[in-house]
């Protein structure tokens, strides 16, 4: 299950909107949104997060137990 609170606090640190991560990573922010409430992501989606996000352990949002 996606850890969503620490997704948008990597995009906070990144200072990139949902509209905008949305966009980089080839998504409508309405499917962002979406695959965010229902906490789900495909893995090329995740890694493509991962990467717009820089992130350092993806598992820590992707793969949460929370």
């Amino acid at each position: 299950m996606v850890n969503i609170a620490e997704l948008r606090a990597a995009m906070a640190r990144k200072e990139i909107t949902q509209k905008a991560l949305a966009k980089a990573i080839g998504m409508t922010e309405q499917t962002l949104c979406r695959r965010m409430k229902q906490k789900r992501f495909g893995t090329e989606e995740a890694e493509k997060i991962s990467t717009v996000l820089e992130l350092r352990d993806p598992a820590e949002i992707f793969f949460s137990r929370k």
